[in-house]
């Protein structure tokens, strides 16, 4: 699997949390910025941008 274009989420901040976000052709990934090597969460991205919008409207 070859996650591309990793970048530290907008929603990260200042808080000591720190989410990177990558994709490739039909998958995004999240990962711990601090551990790099710990894994990843990857899913379609269909699932993760439902995923993302239920974080935003406060639905999780």
């Amino acid at each position: 699997m070859d996650i591309k274009s990793w970048r530290k989420s907008s929603r990260s901040g200042d808080s000591g949390q720190r989410i990177a976000v990558g994709r490739a052709v039909d998958l995004a990934a999240a990962r711990d910025t601090r551990n790099r090597d710990g894994g990843m969460l990857v899913v379609d991205r269909g699932t993760f941008a439902a995923f993302l919008a239920a974080v935003k409207s406060g639905h999780l």
